[in-house]
Order: C-alpha cells, then structure tokens, then sequence
C-alpha cells in the first residue's frame, strides 16, 4: 500500500538516505568508503550564463574568424614550458586506483588532441609515458613510487599538498587493488591497503615548499615546470603561498572533484565548491602582478566538476588558464557505460551509479586490478572516445568565445558573465542577472 494513503511524511532532515547511512553504520561499526566526488547539491557553473554579443558586443563568425585556444604553462621558471593545442588537461589518476590500460588510454586521448595527462600517486608506467605527448609527474606525501629519474623523464612536476574531495587527507588504494606489480611499484606489500600521508614528511610549512621545490628544479636542471596543487579550502591565502614558494602553475581542486576512494563524510563536508574557489584564487594571482602577464606569470588550472565546454569556457571567463578533468574523462572512456547494466545490478549498483571504486570489480576494466576484468578495456578504443570528447569540449568553449566576441578563449572575462542565484553572484563575483548587483558591492 501507498505511504501516500496513511498520509505519511518523510522527514527534510531524516530523509531516506540519512536513515540508509545511519543503519549501515549502526551494522557495520565502520565509515562509508566510496569514488566519484561529492553528490550533494552545490552553486556550479550551471548557476552562471554568458552574455553573448548583440549590439554592445561585437560576436566573430564562426566559420571564417578563428578562435585560439592555445596555452602555456610554466613559463615562470622552467626552460621548456608545456606548449598544449587545448586548455583541457587530464588530472592526476594513478595507476592502482586505475588499470594500466585505462592509464594507457588517458595518455593515448590526450596526445592526440596535444594535451597534458597526469600520473598520480604510485609512480609512472611505461605504457603512459610511452603514449604522453604531455605528462605532468605527481609528488605526492606518500611517495609511492617516487624515482628521481622518472621525475627527469617527466614533463613537468605536480606536487600535491591536497585533493578537492579530501583536502587535509590522505590517500587510500584498499588491498583488493594491490596487485603485485602495483606493490612493486609502492614498495609495499601485496594485497594489503595502503594509506598515503596527509601531508608532506619532510615539511612542516610553506617555507619548507620552497625548499622542495628549489630541491625539484636542481634534479631536473631547472627544466620542468612546477606545479603546485591544493585542495579548495582557503584558497586565497594557498595560493599566495604557493607562488611565493616558486610554484610555476597553481591547481586548485573544487570539492566536486573525484577520487577513487574516500570517506563519504569527507566527499560531502570539506572543502568549498569550486565555483567559489576561482575567484579567490584570481584575486591572490592579481594583487602578487602574476596572473596572465607574458613575463613572469603565474598559470591557474582549476579542476573538480568540469563536465561541458561551457564549464570550460566559464571556468576560464573567470580567470583560469586551464582546466583539468578526471571523473568526466573516466567516462568518455566507458566508466558506467550502459552496456554493463546488468553486471553492475549484480555487485548492488547500476550503471550511472556505480562508485565502489575502491573494490576492484569494475565491470569496465577501468578502475581494477582484475585482469580478467582489466582485459575487458581497450585503451586504443578507450583513447579515441577520450581525443573525441576533449574535442568536444574545445570546440563547445570555442563556440561561447566566438558568441562574446572573444578571438582567443583566454580573452574570457568576468563581464561576460552574470549569475542566475544570489549565492552564485557571491561566490563568482559576477551580477546577478539583470541587474548590476554582487552580493557585497553594492549596485542595484
């Protein structure tokens, strides 16, 4: 019978979800552990639009203008900066939380659309080195895999001081994961989980960063860039303290960005969305004279919750140089892919749904170790759905350049843009629209 018929209410704060979470933690005595990023419902890109040109604006014609979507990263300090075709890079994932064929793929779509990939934590494999055009080496607190040389082999270095879905935690790769080439890799043993640090063992502040980072550039003769990437939390005061410890590029990661196994209670109450992290982090890069200057700039790449070339284009109209993508990209190669629909009913999930990535058992052959599962995964099909929808975002970014008139997409600019909620406005310092007013600036 319907719970409609006895006129039953379902509680705003004990909805059906908090009861779920309170039973299974109540049976289990432990934490939720899963991927993906945070589910709940936060200001996003969707909440802001462009203002395409009409009369006051002049729009460029498409089929005859062109619109650049070239960038450089780390031209700061490095003597072979990254020249990319595209603004879109691929976000560190690494090899464990991924297969080795999914890896391959990552770098396969990549240097086909002339991007970058990233390795993540546990160290670099041949297959995604040998099929980066681009490859971006993370340096993380665990050091799982770290090797000086490979570190020479890379074409610029991460380090990672936080995540967007766990900034201030560290990493987690369960047992089920850790096959013997993975533990090989680590150094540690097979079929046991592995926690990465929160934070770095060999320093304890900022002045420590310009330590290693001054460390970095004499292993790799001053040739790489060095990026320097932080969980979106205080923002602001982060990435002043990144540039002032000679970071070449700063990445700032929202809390919709993924991860391939976290507490729940992490994903969904720590950190701040990334549409409010952008602006804080463009206003640190202006006041120390860095941001988009020819000589001596300071790069921003902004990643967590880029879906759609519009996510692209708005992310930059706000003052990024670069976006990064991981969960979108784990689906252009077929994570959740439909045609697993009845394999994913069978381990409780559903294809659209699935985030036990931390299990292994990926009916796509993209976040396991299983090599039954893993040899389902072709990374040469796999690395053409990705260069397809990298494509894709370009072109959809291209296209809302060209409507503001706009003949490269770092020409973007806040103006361009207006907010469709009031907490929108806030965050990305834009009017809401119709109107001239950002919420604590006063305008009417």
């Amino acid at each position: 019978m319907s719970t409609d018929t006895w006129g039953l209410r379902e509680s705003a704060t004990f909805d059906r979800g908090a009861i779920a979470a309170i039973q299974r933690a109540a049976e289990t005595g432990i934490y939720d552990i899963r991927g993906w990023g945070a589910k709940r419902a936060l200001p996003h890109f969707d909440d802001l639009l462009f203002l395409g040109a009409s009369m006051s604006r002049y729009p460029l014609e498409g089929y005859r203008e062109k619109c650049g979507t070239d960038v450089v990263l780390g031209g700061r300090n490095a003597k072979y900066p990254l020249h990319l075709d595209t603004p879109v890079t691929i976000a560190g994932m690494s090899f464990g939380a991924l297969s080795g064929r999914a890896k391959e793929a990552l770098g396969r779509g990549a240097s086909e659309v002339g991007t970058s990939t990233t390795t993540g934590d546990g160290g670099m494999t041949p297959e995604e080195r040998g099929q980066s055009k681009h490859l971006v080496y993370q340096y993380l607190p665990s050091r799982y895999g770290m090797n000086p040389d490979d570190l020479r082999k890379a074409d610029a270095i991460e380090v990672v001081l936080g995540q967007g879905a766990k900034p201030g935690g560290g990493g987690m790769l369960l047992g089920q994961k850790i096959s013997e080439r993975v533990a090989g890799m680590r150094t540690l043993p097979q079929g046991i989980d592995q926690r990465s640090a929160s934070r770095h063992p060999d320093w304890t502040g900022p002045d420590d960063l310009a330590i290693k980072i001054a460390e970095l550039r004499e292993i790799t003769d001053w040739e790489k860039p060095i990026y320097v990437k932080v969980g979106a939390t205080r923002t602001y005061y982060d990435t002043k303290l990144a540039v002032h410890s000679g970071a070449d590029v700063v990445v700032v990661d929202g809390m919709q960005g993924g991860t391939a196994a976290t507490q729940d209670v992490f994903i969904e109450h720590v950190g701040i969305p990334t549409l409010a992290a952008v602006p804080q982090a463009v206003q640190a890069l202006q006041e120390l004279g860095v941001h988009r200057q020819a000589e001596g700039g300071v790069q921003l790449i902004v990643s967590g919750g880029i879906r759609t070339g519009a996510d692209v284009a708005k992310a930059m109209a706000l003052g990024a140089d670069a976006v990064a993508i991981g969960t979108a990209a784990l689906i252009a190669l077929g994570d959740n892919d439909p045609k697993y629909a009845a394999e994913y009913e069978k381990i409780g999930s559903a294809a659209g749904f699935y985030d036990d990535f931390q299990d292994g058992r990926d009916p796509a052959g993209i976040t396991t170790q299983d090599p039954e599962l893993a040899a389902r995964f072709d990374p040469v099909e796999g690395g053409r759905r990705l260069a397809n929808y990298l494509r894709v975002l370009t072109m959809e970014a291209q296209t809302i350049a060209r409507a503001c008139g706009k003949a490269h997409l770092t020409h973007l600019e806040p103006e361009d843009l207006v907010a469709v909620t009031i907490e929108a406005a806030a965050m990305a310092r834009v009017p809401l629209a119709g109107t001239s007013w950002i919420p604590g600036q006063g305008g009417f």
